[in-house]
């Protein structure tokens, strides 16, 4: 079997996670991580595998051996990085968004488009077979007309506020996934109307960003939609998403880690539960690096791709116009 030599930028928090499941992966040979933090490059290099590392990621796009990239930087970086990789002739996945603004993703995807390289952007719920089945129904017809969308999703707690100053806000950095699960499921949005508020933290308003927001979406096929998200829910990760239409219903939600649930005196009933989407989403963040892997080594077009990464950045930032101005936006309005 052709294995593809990639080579991971980043080896955070998320990186890490990448770094093992890279190595599970049957499809990949890691060949290097690259992180300025050596410990960070050094545990990630173990936990992938990897030959070799570098402190400085630029200079693992110059290495020969390196054929694709997994870009697991801090956002910032991310554009930069794609526009190098591409240059360099590597095919490229990326975590969202490329960039916090439409000018800059827009250049950085045509640095892609010009170099002909793979792109995969990192929407892994789409690789959850929960929503991977869901948009199998869906476009069969199996609700006929969809008339309502609603997601919901909470985090255990907020990031740390040094985060949160470059994360592009609460909407960029996490309402974009329940929005992409939107188009995914449902289509492309016509407008949007957003509220937020600060309910967990103060420190978060003080920076300008909100910890409690909820998103409502018009759909171009006539649909309407709800977008609910908070920083925090003290029982842990919290994610559903439903679609209703004229034949029924679909729900997406997680079930008892384990498949039990214990039923005690007093009306108790105990269940475990996700702690954080790095848990929740493990397969899919496996199958995403899969579905990358396989693509690049095979031509096959990737997805989600430059499209996706675009429309949704766009989507995200009618919101986040829409929580500033206190209106309704078209997401036309955002070019």
């Amino acid at each position: 079997m052709k294995r593809l030599k990639v080579a991971l930028l980043g080896a955070g928090r998320m990186g890490q996670v990448h770094a093992e499941l890279l190595a599970s992966i049957p499809e990949v040979q890691v060949v290097a991580v690259a992180d300025p933090v050596r410990e960070n490059a050094e545990r990630g290099a173990f936990l992938a595998r990897a030959e070799r590392i570098y402190l400085d990621p630029t200079e693992a796009l110059e290495d020969p051996g390196v054929e694709a990239v997994v870009i697991a930087t801090p956002t910032p970086t991310h554009a930069p990085l794609i526009r190098t990789a591409a240059e360099r002739g590597k095919a490229i996945f990326s975590e969202k968004p490329v960039a916090l603004d439409l000018a800059s993703t827009e250049e950085a995807l045509r640095a892609v488009e010009a170099s002909g390289v793979p792109f995969q952007i990192g929407f892994q719920r789409r690789f959850d077979p929960g929503y991977s089945e869901a948009r199998r129904l869906l476009e069969e017809g199996a609700l006929g007309q969809v008339e309502q969308f609603r997601a919901v999703g909470r985090d255990p707690a907020p990031p740390p506020l040094d985060y949160l100053r470059v994360s592009g806000g609460m909407v960029l950095d996490m309402s974009i996934h329940d929005l992409d699960l939107a188009r995914f499921l449902v289509g492309e949005v016509e407008e949007v109307v957003a509220w937020g508020t600060v309910l967990v933290d103060p420190r978060i308003g003080e920076i300008g960003d909100w910890d409690t927001v909820t998103i409502l979406l018009r759909f171009a096929n006539g649909a309407l939609g709800v977008v609910e998200n908070s920083r925090r829910a003290v029982y842990g990760y919290d994610i559903r998403t439903e679609v209703f239409g004229a034949g029924g219903k679909l729900v997406v939600e997680a079930l008892p880690k384990t498949p039990l649930y214990r039923f005690g005196p007093s009306e108790e009933v105990r269940m475990d539960h996700y702690h954080f989407f790095t848990d929740r989403f493990r397969e899919a963040y496996r199958r995403e690096l899969q579905a990358f892997a396989r693509g690049v080594l095979s031509g096959t077009p990737l997805s989600p791709g430059p499209r996706e990464a675009l429309e949704s950045l766009r989507l995200a930032l009618a919101a986040t116009r829409s929580l500033r101005e206190g209106r309704p936006v078209k997401v036309r309005e955002v070019a």
